[in-house]
């Protein structure tokens, strides 16, 4: 069976084997939704995306495993080529996600794990409604600011900030298919691993195929 699909311009037909999905995975500063993905990664059969972004590097993290870490001039030739499945500006810094890996795993049924902040999942729910949205929430704010303070690097003016922004950004939680409370990292992990699976289980045109061997 043949599926079409359109991001942000880029199409393609996929007639050999099912399309992977795409799992974007976000939701406020501080929630650890990237701890999520890293141990997710461990135990499903997917790629992680790597993200763009002009922010200065964080001592524990590697260029091209963490994040892509580019000038704003690099950050502008990507936009201005279509490079990018999306960016947003968030707290001065720019972060983006490269097109193309993400397409060519789709393309070749390999599922892709996104975890970018909510505006950038915004635009993909835009470009790519097909995708599945899975908001990280905090056990509570004062424990989110807990871990934001814990992180070392950030003013009490900037935390206050980010608690701020992220009242804002949970009442975006109703444009997302699922949600999972981290508050016990091995059971939020737990949980977004098992929306993966009942997705990959879902009843849809193109999983019908699978009649053909009971014929």
């Amino acid at each position: 069976m043949k599926r079409s699909l359109v991001i942000q311009g880029f199409f393609y037909y996929n007639k050999a084997m099912k399309s992977g999905s795409l799992f974007v995975i976000s939701g406020p500063s501080g929630t650890g939704k990237g701890t999520i993905c890293k141990h997710l990664i461990r135990r499903i059969d997917a790629e992680l995306s790597v993200s763009m972004t002009t922010r200065i590097p964080r001592a524990e993290e590697v260029e091209g495993v963490s994040y892509f870490f580019v000038t704003d001039a690099d950050f502008d030739k990507e936009i201005s080529e279509g490079g990018l499945l999306e960016y947003a500006n968030v707290y001065g810094n720019r972060y983006g996600t490269p097109k193309a890996p993400v397409c060519a795993h789709l393309k070749n049924g390999k599922d892709v794990i996104l975890e970018i902040d909510i505006q950038g999942a915004l635009q993909v729910k835009q470009n790519f409604p097909e995708g599945i949205f899975i908001f990280i929430l905090p056990p509570s704010i004062e424990e989110l600011r807990q871990r934001i303070r814990g992180r070392g690097s950030e003013t009490d003016a900037s935390i206050a900030l980010r608690l701020s922004e992220a009242r804002k950004e949970i009442e975006f939680i109703r444009e997302y298919d699922y949600y999972v409370i981290n508050d016990v990292l091995e059971d939020a992990v737990a949980n977004v691993e098992a929306i993966t699976r009942a997705v990959k289980a879902r009843v849809d045109a193109e999983s019908l195929t699978i009649l053909e061997q009971y014929r």
